[in-house]
């Protein structure tokens, strides 16, 4: 029987792979530590030999009549990003992928009333919502296999969480897999408009793009340290106003594998809360609680 054995809601943010002094001269002279946090987490999580596998819930990569999981054996290559290639440019990549646990958690669909598809196209693209981390995360573990799951840009909250449910199922259903979960993506997501974002480039929150979108990020990473997940996912509806990366579907894929209202795990934080050109970002890792996710010992495979 294959579970989880961490999950983490983590910023990808293209500033990361910058070059050092690029970094630098963005942010009045010092480093940002979306850089350093990332840096430590991969000490202390990424480098142990306690996980075989990581799923990234990739908020960049959306997908419109159902969710598609990777399926290769291998996937490898050069990656140009579309939306910033002077910044993100033929990074190299390569890494195994987990086609056995890709085509269990697409066998879960009918379950949980959805529809999930596992694909092996070597041709597939990939997004710096996967490429930025596994750089910084993977890179120079040739042993940990890393597969990416989309969002669905018709589905909604409960599609969402339904894609966690099967998520959950398909790791349980592999056996001996460990697999660390990460939901890739920023909270509130309001870019500034281009003739004013060169002017809020540095890591200040001051330059979110609003107060009250600062505000609902920290109240939500305080909820987030409690362990209150279930106060994230009942006011979700007060959060789209502050427009979520994605709507925060990574992160409602996340929860979803975890338990939803029932998850307990507390986040710890690495590095500071940091704007990004008015968006909101923060990495915060969650450990498996001693007595399972939701407080409680593993159970059998969810049921719709």
């Amino acid at each position: 029987m294959g579970e989880i054995v961490g999950a983490g809601l983590l910023a990808h943010v293209p500033t990361v792979v910058l070059p050092e002094a690029d970094r630098l001269e963005l942010n009045e002279g010092k480093e940002i530590t979306l850089v350093t946090g990332l840096e430590q987490l991969r000490r202390d999580v990424f480098e142990r030999d306690d996980y075989d596998t990581v799923v990234v819930l990739d908020s960049h990569w959306a997908t419109t009549v159902e969710f598609v999981v990777t399926a290769q054996e291998r996937r490898a290559g050069l990656f140009t990003s579309e939306e910033l290639p002077r910044g993100m440019c033929r990074m190299p990549f390569d890494y195994p992928g987990d086609p056995e646990l890709a085509h269990n958690i697409a066998s879960f669909a009918d379950r949980h009333g959805t529809w999930i598809t596992a694909i092996d196209d070597a041709y597939l693209p990939v997004y710096y919502a996967t490429i930025n981390l596994w750089k910084f995360l993977g890179e120079g573990l040739p042993d940990k296999r890393w597969v990416t799951i989309g969002v669905c840009q018709t589905g909604d909250m409960e599609d969402h969480l339904r894609l966690g449910r099967a998520l959950a199922d398909g790791i349980a259903a592999t056996p001996g897999r460990r697999v660390l979960l990460i939901a890739s993506g920023a909270l509130s997501h309001t870019f500034w408009p281009l003739r004013e974002l060169r002017d809020h480039e540095a890591s200040d929150p001051v330059h979110i793009f609003t107060p009250e979108a600062r505000a609902a990020d920290h109240e939500r990473i305080a909820w987030f340290k409690e362990g209150r997940h279930d106060k994230v996912l009942d006011t979700m509806d007060e959060f789209w106003k502050f427009k979520p990366e994605a709507r925060f579907f990574h992160y409602l894929m996340m929860a979803g594998a975890l338990g939803e209202q029932a998850c307990v795990a507390r986040a710890r934080q690495y590095g500071e809360y940091e704007n990004s050109i008015g968006t909101g970002q923060v990495h915060l890792w969650f450990d498996r609680p001693a007595d399972g996710w939701t407080g409680t010992a593993p159970t059998t495979p969810h049921s719709l």
